[in-house]
């Protein structure tokens, strides 16, 4: 379930709720019990990382590394065109 941030408009009071995305809106305020709270936008509380969780899940054939041969082939070739001139 997501992590909603809302803010009371008349005391400034923050807070975060754990809703379900089909949940109504929060709008009383714990703090002041003023029907004054306020969704607010906010990044996501998480990232994907690493070396692609994707990468190695639909792979055929005999591909191990899509990323690591890129990068094994493009060095290959700049030291092959450094050392000819």
């Amino acid at each position: 379930m997501p992590i909603y941030e809302y803010r009371c408009e008349n005391c400034g009071h923050e807070l975060e709720a754990v809703q379900k995305i089909s949940e109504s809106p929060l709008v009383t305020c714990p703090e002041c019990s003023a029907d004054a709270l306020k969704k607010r936008i906010s990044a996501a509380g998480f990232r994907l990382k690493g070396g692609g969780w994707y990468e190695t899940d639909f792979k055929s054939g005999k591909k191990k590394n899509v990323s690591g041969s890129e990068s094994s082939s493009s060095s290959t070739s700049s030291t092959s065109s450094s050392s000819d001139s």
